[in-house]
């Protein structure tokens, strides 16, 4: 097995196959999949990741639009922005880029649940978490599908296998258990309350983490020739750091994702990848 788990190199290969797709569909269509990301904060890192996820849309072949909307918006404009995307039918998906502006925060659930189920490819409506509890992962978080897609591309065996999280996000944490489950695997979650965190760590044979803090995790910390996946990232003096330290952890791991170029090229692959099945749903294309 190779000791470098290259998510850059897998989302390259699932982008390229993703553009042969879309051009197959488009020659018999003459409609090209199209994903409108809403900006609803002046905060620079949100546009810039937003720009990006653009970018890479093009490169596949996806038509995006970004609707930039004021930060001092009112919910009700911004719901009447999103009824607007789930009614244009030459949009297929809808991306609300987060976080929202601080007077909007309250009510983050309000505008994911008002994005139609259908055009949802962030994965976070109510209806689409319910189908990833009866283990569809169609629709299903970005990154947690990019998870799972590099550990079967590495042929990292799952079934009875002692997994560890340490996060019980919506975002990872959370959509993780089922699609952990649905391996066989057997699942341990961490969070702030959990105590002698240590303990379950050491019996890890697989340990995702996610908690901010870079280099978190040690080398003291792990088992011998645990399979490390570190969804982390912080920058600290213009530097990026994932949770865990690379360097340190480097020898006593049987595998690990780098920062940058692990986890965070599959989000974005799988962004392409939802938008693309959304779009498949809606011209009812099998």
């Amino acid at each position: 097995m190779e000791k470098i788990l290259d998510g850059k190199k897998l989302a390259e290969k699932l982008n390229s196959e993703l553009k042969q797709e879309i051009n197959n569909i488009f020659e018999k269509t003459g409609v090209k999949p199209k994903l409108a990301a809403i900006l609803a904060n002046e905060d620079p890192g949100s546009e810039i990741y937003v720009n990006m996820k653009r970018k890479k849309c093009a490169e596949v072949g996806i038509e995006s639009i970004l609707i930039k909307l004021e930060k001092d918006i009112s919910e009700n404009t911004l719901l009447e922005e999103i009824n607007k995307l789930n009614n244009d039918n030459t949009v297929h998906g809808i991306l609300l880029q987060l976080p929202l502006p601080t007077k909007l925060k309250e009510s983050t659930n309000k505008f994911i649940e008002k994005i139609s189920p259908l055009k949802d490819v962030d994965g976070f409506n109510p209806i689409n978490k319910g189908l990833l509890f009866d283990y569809n992962e169609e629709l299903a978080p970005c990154t947690p599908k990019g998870i799972i897609a590099l550990l079967e591309y590495y042929s990292i065996e799952l079934k009875g296998k002692d997994v560890v999280i340490i996060n019980r996000s919506n975002l990872v944490g959370k959509p993780l258990i089922f699609m952990l489950l649905k391996r066989n695997a057997t699942i341990t979650v961490c969070h702030t309350s959990t105590k002698n965190i240590d303990k379950h760590l050491k019996r890890a044979d697989i340990l995702i983490v996610a908690v901010g803090k870079p280099k978190f995790i040690t080398k003291e910390k792990i088992k011998e020739g645990a399979i490390i996946i570190d969804v982390g990232q912080s920058r600290v003096e213009g530097k990026l750091f994932g949770d865990v330290d690379f360097d340190q952890v480097f020898e006593k791991c049987g595998a690990i994702t780098p920062t940058p170029g692990g986890v965070g090229p599959l989000t974005v692959a799988f962004l392409l990848q939802n938008t693309f099945i959304a779009y498949k749903k809606q011209l009812k294309i099998n």
